[in-house]
């Protein structure tokens, strides 16, 4: 089958979307279709749809569509900022346990990254020069300009060129006794960490791309820590039934800052972002429960 739809101007995919019952300034429309594709936009507006059909519900506003849109940007960047201060804690804490075991080039050897095959070190190896090739960082050039013999960053540097994904495959790669010492750190098993970073990777790279987030269902479900360690994890609140939502990404977000900056006005921040900014959204459709704050989690 041939796609079947022509190209429309910003002009008239407002009067298709006003055709459809959108309440809308049609001027105001246009400009925000001019700054926003329509399929983007759509993604937003689809909930407020008649079932089963194009046309919308009656009421519906391009204020409330646009409110959606605004609010999941804005939380896209709260969680940004949460997970650069996971990322570089736990790189840090990464770097440190492994080169305590295996120096600082101990990564260029595989056998030091036991869970890696031939193939994946290779690509982890060549993505690691492939980034200091392109960095303009000072710090590199002022190594190799001193140590002139050397041809590998030891690996407390070269985690600073690490994207989240180079960083996670470190972490998947190391033995189970490094990992278990990276966990500790935060008072988790490896195994919730490793769960907890796969999610913050799907998370990053839905970020990295501007794509729709506060009501997905994730793919991959996040781990929450067993009961009889983590009581805190399951009293009051059933964060379990949010494992594959928004809530409980954040909720996990947040334990972490928890742990690496105590004094972060974070969880402030993104309260204020529905309570105070976005009233309207219905936030029970990222996965949070009517007593979420009764989460020894989130009363901290």
């Amino acid at each position: 089958m041939k796609y079947p739809k022509a190209f429309r101007t910003f002009e008239q995919q407002a009067d298709l979307l006003i055709g459809r019952g959108l309440i809308a300034d049609r001027d105001v429309l246009v400009s925000r279709l001019s700054e926003v594709n329509y399929y983007r936009l759509s993604g937003y507006g689809y909930p407020f749809r008649k079932p089963g059909g194009e046309n919308f519900q009656p009421g519906t506003t391009l204020d409330k569509i646009w409110d959606r849109y605004v609010f999941d940007r804005q939380l896209r960047v709260l969680m940004l900022d949460a997970m650069e201060r996971v990322e570089v804690s736990v790189r840090t804490r990464l770097a440190n346990a492994f080169c305590r075991r295996y120096g600082p080039f101990g990564h260029i050897d595989r056998k030091n990254l036991p869970n890696l095959s031939v193939e994946s070190h290779r690509k982890f190896m060549r993505k690691i020069h492939n980034e200091e090739t392109r960095s303009k960082e000072e710090f590199i050039a002022h190594y190799h300009g001193k140590y002139t013999s050397e041809t590998d960053l030891p690996l407390w540097i070269a985690v600073e060129l690490m994207d989240f994904g180079s960083m996670f495959t470190l972490y998947k790669g190391v033995e189970t006794s490094v990992k278990q010492e990276v966990a500790a750190a935060y008072g988790i098993s490896d195994r919730v960490l490793k769960s907890w970073l796969t999610s913050l990777n799907t998370i990053r790279n839905i970020c990295a791309h501007h794509a729709r987030l506060w009501n997905q269902t994730l793919g991959t479900p996040i781990m929450i820590p067993r009961k009889n360690k983590h009581p805190d994890w399951h009293a009051q609140v059933d964060i379990t039934a949010a494992d594959r939502r928004a809530f409980g990404v954040l909720s996990v977000l947040y334990y972490m800052l928890r742990q690496i900056a105590p004094q972060s006005g974070w969880k402030q921040r993104l309260t204020n972002l529905w309570e105070g900014k976005h009233p309207r959204i219905p936030i029970m459709q990222m996965g949070f429960p009517e007593n979420w704050k009764e989460s020894p989690i989130w009363k901290g």
